[in-house]
């Protein structure tokens, strides 16, 4: 089972799109998910060590070096509302999807 972050500036909005495209991909691609949450980068940044996987745009990447050196697959989108990017780019990560 797969837990899946995913992040926006605020927390409120775009966070909350990005967690309905990945509510998407995870039906489409049948992921067995524990936890799915979407958070404010700040929150984000001290909670993704918790997660396998987090998705944020992608000039916020860099904010998640210390979750990826500890095995965090931290993805950053182009287009957060695009479900073929995300799908595109969980696929790419090497994250064990079933």
């Amino acid at each position: 089972m797969l837990n899946i972050l995913v992040c926006c500036a605020n927390g409120a909005g775009t966070s909350l799109m990005m967690k309905m495209t990945a509510e998407k991909v995870i039906k489409n691609l049948n992921i067995k998910v524990g936890k799915l949450h979407h958070c404010s980068l700040s929150e984000g940044k001290s909670a993704a060590t918790q997660f396998d996987v987090v998705f944020c745009p992608l000039n916020f990447i860099s904010m998640f070096k210390d979750a990826e050196a500890k095995g965090v697959h931290v993805i950053g989108l182009k287009n957060v509302m695009s479900q073929a990017e995300m799908e595109e780019k969980l696929k790419e990560s090497g994250v064990q999807l079933n």
